[in-house]
């Protein structure tokens, strides 16, 4: 997916923290890649928080070092840098949500979006990069480690490209939204057709959604097919039968808290095609 070369962005929607530390405080470890981590899939499981007091967001050291506001200031400037792209995708994101909302007659919140390398300190605890970007519902902020991309390709055999990258970016805008419209607490039960499946899906929807979108937005030139398809590449690799499959050797639908590949591209579609949240009405449909 292609910036406009002459859009300006705004680096202060992203807060880089890379290269910073995280002391004290316990870590997240595992969790889902693509959405459901830390305090979110706890929260989505019903799991008792009361036991969980070694999750403490610890303190950050190091300095910000962000160069971001200098260095990220146009189009040109995301379609060579990925941290760039991430700023845009981003800015193209809110800005869909903020006139959706507005056309709703409601009021969008803005969410920042967080670089970090390793670990990062929320307020819903420490996590590691291990748990794969999340947003954290208390201070409604997303979190990445860039890092994730090069595993979607390493690990998880996805083709990448600058739409997997804003698909990704785009899905935890999703649970923005949900949080923001009360359906982030929807799903809990895990299971092919489970609540948390289905709050993932949405999620997906959501970003289809957006993507259907962004060229009005003014950030980003027309979507090719083979842009779309490597969002679709990436929706399918980190499915929870393909994920199953390759590190435990089979798939236990029992257990999924984010769908299948197949669903997941489905509902990623459905979004984009249609370009409106009336068709992400996961809960109650048959997915």
């Amino acid at each position: 997916m292609t910036f406009r070369p002459d859009a300006d962005l705004d680096p202060g929607q992203v807060s880089d923290q890379r290269g910073r530390r995280v002391r004290g405080g316990g870590l997240a470890v595992g969790g889902g890649l693509g959405g459901l981590v830390l305090l979110a899939i706890l929260l989505f499981t019903g799991v008792d928080l009361t036991g969980l007091g070694n999750l403490g967001a610890g303190q950050v050291e190091g300095p910000v070092g962000s160069q971001l506001a200098a260095e990220c200031e146009t189009g040109a400037d995301a379609n060579e840098r990925q941290d760039c792209r991430i700023v845009g995708a981003v800015n193209s994101i809110q800005a869909y949500w903020e006139e959706a909302f507005a056309a709703a007659g409601q009021e969008y919140t803005p969410a920042q979006t967080v670089l970090f390398t390793d670990q990062v300190s929320t307020q819903c605890g420490a996590a590691t990069s291990a748990v794969g970007p999340f947003y954290c519902p208390l201070d409604q902020r997303i979190y990445i480690d860039l890092g994730f991309y090069d595993d979607l390709e390493s690990r998880f055999g996805a083709e990448g490209g600058p739409l997997a990258e804003m698909y990704v970016i785009a899905h935890e805008y999703g649970h923005h939204v949900q949080n923001l419209l009360g359906f982030l607490d929807e799903g809990r039960d895990a299971g092919a057709e489970g609540g948390a499946v289905r709050t993932e899906l949405q999620a997906d929807c959501f970003a289809g959604v957006w993507a259907g979108n962004a060229v009005d937005t003014g950030f980003l030139e027309p979507i090719s097919r083979d842009q779309l398809n490597q969002a679709l590449d990436a929706a399918e690799a980190i499915g929870d039968d393909r994920i199953q499959s390759q590190t435990q050797g089979q798939v236990n639908p029992e257990t999924w808290t984010h769908g299948s590949a197949e669903q997941r591209q489905q509902w990623f579609t459905t979004g984009f095609e249609t370009a409106s949240t009336d068709n992400c009405n996961t809960f109650e449909a048959d997915i």
